[in-house]
């Protein structure tokens, strides 16, 4: 019987990483589409709703503290416990930098640089997630190195946007030098921000990985 008290407790754990995957990437979504369209309204949602994750993160905290300390899991289970507990980490920290997006959604020109897709970079990102977290959900160690390839393409896309913005801030013949500064910095930190996440999900799927396969090939 108590024995599958803990299997039941296990896969409760797995169940609510994924449920706090899913808020978390709804509002890296909704304070996308709040920078797209500046929308003050999103944006503050996405803020105030930061405290939901926080509590989150915080409760499953305890559920992993408490498997550990009264179950004392060994072997795969112990990985599953410590790979979850790095995961909903990541994902607080993911839920941190939405509300980044949504602080920034109202402030920046977006009109200024029609040539930067935030909007593209951002859904990729939130793909890197949904695919790090389906390989957390069903253990599929193969689709971690998928994560880690969308990756490599993330970086070389913001890497690209980067040089357009400095490219065109050299190039600016704006009188309004200060609002111009504030809004390519602006839009620099929210391709960092996004960045950012790409790299969250990877840590989730290196956490997969070992969690599945002993595998520490992608933890760095």
């Amino acid at each position: 019987m108590a024995r599958n008290e803990y299997q039941h407790q296990l896969a409760g754990l797995r169940e609510d990483v994924l449920e706090m995957s899913d808020i978390v990437c709804d509002r890296l979504q909704c304070a996308i589409e709040a920078y797209e369209t500046k929308d003050e309204m999103v944006a503050e949602e996405v803020i105030t709703g930061d405290h939901e994750i926080n509590q989150l993160y915080l409760d499953l905290e305890q559920d992993c503290i408490g498997l550990l300390a009264l179950q004392q899991p060994v072997a795969g289970d112990l990985r599953f416990i410590a790979s979850s507990f790095k995961i909903i980490t990541d994902l607080e920290r993911i839920g941190d930098l939405a509300v980044n997006l949504g602080e920034y959604a109202t402030q920046a020109e977006r009109d200024r640089y029609p040539d930067v897709d935030i909007a593209h970079i951002g859904t990729e990102t939130i793909a890197m997630v949904e695919t790090a977290m389906r390989a957390y959900e069903s253990d599929d160690a193969p689709a971690t190195y998928d994560v880690a390839a969308m990756d490599d393409e993330i970086d070389a896309r913001c890497e690209q946007t980067t040089r357009i913005v400095v490219r065109d801030l050299v190039e600016t013949d704006d009188d309004d030098v200060d609002a111009v500064l504030e809004d390519v910095s602006r839009l620099l930190l929210t391709i960092r921000d996004l960045e950012r996440v790409g790299d969250h999900a990877v840590n989730i799927a290196a956490r997969t990985l070992y969690m599945v396969a002993n595998d520490d090939e992608l933890i760095y």
